[in-house]
């Protein structure tokens, strides 16, 4: 009966040490996930800021961002966002078809708590006036 209290105190300290250190990791919070640019034209490049805050307690580092396709292209903060600092990842889309409705992801990778995270951006191409 000692050995088995025993072995209960070490698994429930384990637990309690092993939650402990999940709170210190980086974590994001965005302002926004979803951005829907609505209509846009053709051949005409459009731009969003996705806006996040680090909530966790150690340094937030981007180790890569990747979009669906060449015509999602993002840019992101490449240095450590400390603990409450902000950072930004721009997505810019350049449709070359016209399409009645477009979902893209765009993929974050990390060492935040949750390591992969995914944005998204939608909207509808419409072609140009201007023939």
């Amino acid at each position: 009966m000692k050995h088995f209290m025993k072995l209960c105190a070490v698994i429930i300290a384990f637990i309690g040490f092993t939650a402990m250190q999940d709170g210190t990791k980086a974590d994001f919070k965005f302002e926004k996930e979803t951005h829907d640019f609505g209509k846009i034209v053709q051949g005409k490049p459009v731009s969003v800021d996705f806006v996040f805050t680090n909530v966790g307690e150690d340094p937030l580092i981007i180790s890569n961002v990747e979009s669906t396709c060449g015509c999602t292209v993002p840019k992101y903060t490449t240095n450590p966002v400390l603990k409450g600092g902000t950072g930004t990842i721009t997505v810019t889309f350049n449709a070359a078809a016209v399409q009645p409705g477009f979902t893209k992801a765009v993929t974050i990778k990390s060492n935040a708590r949750t390591p992969v995270k995914v944005l998204y951006i939608k909207g509808e191409v419409v072609a140009s006036s201007t023939r």
